[in-house]
């Protein structure tokens, strides 16, 4: 059975930095990939950022909301994803969720998970 734990999760000050990690359990080789969300009160769920483990860096998505604050990591070894923010703000107060797609992710959308994490909750506030 696929598991993906999310851990990382917190308190941040503004200006800080946050970093998450996921680490997915049931996964035969690196042909998956990896993705994260966010989502906020009131808001709808958001891509935040993703890579496919089997074709590593280069192959994922960045949001547009963290872009150039945003690196996404991976430790093949250990099946742990790591995602890093930098210089935080209120509007990256969220729930963080951990996703997976069986092979790959095509447009980094919703309908294209497979399976969830539990979400961890970050929070933005000095």
């Amino acid at each position: 059975q696929v598991r993906l734990v999310e851990s990382g999760g917190g308190l941040v000050q503004p200006g800080g930095s946050l970093r998450l990690s996921c680490r997915a359990y049931g996964f035969t080789g690196n042909d998956y990939a990896i993705a994260w969300f966010r989502q906020a009160p009131g808001k709808e769920r958001e891509k935040v950022s993703g890579i496919s483990i089997r074709d590593g860096p280069g192959s994922g998505y960045v949001g547009d909301s963290v872009a150039g604050r945003c690196s996404i990591s991976t430790d093949n070894a250990k099946s742990i994803v790591y995602l890093q923010i930098n210089n935080v703000n209120a509007g990256d107060t969220a729930v963080y969720y951990c996703a997976a797609s069986a092979r790959f992710f095509n447009l980094w959308v919703l309908k294209e998970v497979d399976y969830w994490g539990q979400g961890t909750q970050v929070t933005v506030s000095s």
